[in-house]
């Protein structure tokens, strides 16, 4: 029976082990390595090792190993503080709840059967049971909080509280009920342990209520950015509109009048009137300029953008050398929020930098696909946390194909935004 309790408790330990890292690099959306498994698990058994030589009870190995499931988390899969002592937490919760479980259902249906035979069997069984168990509880928690770095990540850290307090109840019950098996089973023994498997249930319902209503939570800020999005667009849009209809309407005047001054300028000229002239010929040739865009990318839309945003920011040194593909492929609502953002953060970041204030927009097409860059000054402190408007800039690039990367190198930031521009045609 040593031999066997010695195998059992391997197997346990290796399983767990197997099942944690699997699980915290599905919840995180990472990329497991065969390294992760062998360090871990050579950790845990390390600490079961250790844990048997001082006699622990149990706390200190499931400390120990939180921590060295946190290393990983932290160090191996690169995750952020909060998801990776979050990832842990549960990782060990839910393993040390489905060992509560099954534990509720040893202690009534294995007492009668020691010394015999069939008790190895039995704990087999429970083995495997276990594993099940385990396993799609994973699944219930991946599904209800799978998140990426920038999805779910806000607030992240208030759910460690909750799972902490589900913990510290499940191990309560663990190490208060389950330390040995009465081999006299009595039905008052059945009614406490199916009371346990009952309490041990609502702590699973618990949580995965917590952890859906947080993903509720997540969802919520997700429409709202997306509502803000919208609503800049459209704003975007009208003024795009209201610019275009001034434009069109100087337009119609300066053609309408334009048979008025060619007869002035003939006129200037018959008569000798050479500097006359060529004065005239410059008050046309400003009033013509005042009716073109500052910046000519190829799009009216992005043409009334940059000219709207840079305008007011005239303390800022702009360089624009950008010509959108003709067809673009991206729709213009799509360049919209695009630009309004990039240009609305770029110019925040120089706004708040003393001196010398730039930004520099490019552009450079490769085959199917356009890559933007946008380059700013900034001041040295640290960037804040992603906001909407990078949220919204990463929407448009996923929406076609692309991608968004983003540097900061002392005083200048850069932003490339890549897209495929056949990726909606």
């Amino acid at each position: 029976m040593d031999y066997f309790s010695l195998i059992m408790d391997m197997v346990s330990i290796v399983g767990q082990g197997v099942a944690h890292i699997f699980f915290v690099s599905r919840l995180t959306g990472k990329e497991r390595r065969l390294w992760h498994f062998a360090v871990y698990c050579l950790t845990l058994c390390g600490i079961q090792g250790l844990a048997l030589r001082l006699g622990d009870n149990g706390i200190f190995s499931i400390a120990t190993g939180i921590l060295g499931l946190y290393a990983i988390n932290r160090f191996a899969f690169r995750n952020q503080r909060p998801i990776s002592w979050l990832a842990a937490v549960l990782a060990f919760y839910v393993s040390q709840l489905s060992f509560g479980f099954i534990n509720s259902v040893e202690a009534v249906v294995v007492p009668p059967f020691f010394g015999s035979p069939l008790l190895y069997l039995l704990l087999l069984v429970a083995q495997v049971l276990y594993f099940v168990l385990c396993i799609c509880c994973y699944r219930a928690v991946r599904k209800l909080l799978a998140w990426t770095e920038d999805s779910q990540t806000p607030y992240i850290g208030l759910l460690l509280f909750p799972g902490l307090f589900f913990f510290a109840a499940e191990l309560y019950i663990l190490q208060t009920s389950y330390s040995f098996f009465d081999p006299a089973i009595s039905l008052a023994e059945v009614g406490k342990h199916s009371t346990l498997l009952l309490l041990q249930i609502m702590g699973l319902a618990a949580l995965l209520c917590t952890l859906y209503a947080y993903r509720q939570l997540c969802q919520g800020f997700q429409a709202k950015a997306e509502l803000q999005s919208l609503t800049q667009a459209a704003h975007t849009q009208k003024v795009y509109i209201t610019e275009a209809q001034a434009r069109y309407e100087q337009t119609k005047s300066f053609r309408h009048d334009i048979k008025n001054h060619l007869s002035v300028l003939d006129g200037l000229l018959k008569s000798g009137k050479l500097e006359e002239g060529r004065g005239y010929l410059k008050r046309l040739e400003t009033v013509s300029e005042a009716l073109s865009f500052p910046y000519q990318t190829g799009n009216p839309v992005v043409d009334i953008l940059l000219g709207e945003k840079l305008g007011l920011a005239k303390e800022i040194a702009a360089e624009v050398s950008l010509v959108l593909p003709k067809p673009c492929g991206i729709d213009d609502f799509d360049l919209c929020v695009l630009f309004a953002n990039a240009l609305d953060n770029a110019i925040a970041a120089c706004r708040a930098l003393e001196g010398a204030k730039a930004l520099r927009i490019s552009g450079k097409r490769q085959g199917d696909f356009y890559l933007l860059a946008f380059e700013n000054t900034c001041s040295e402190e640290p960037l804040p946390p992603a906001g909407t408007g990078l949220s919204n800039i990463k929407a448009v690039a996923e929406k076609y194909h692309g991608a968004v990367l983003t540097e900061k190198n002392g005083r200048q930031y850069y932003l490339s935004v890549l897209m495929n521009t056949s990726a909606l045609q």
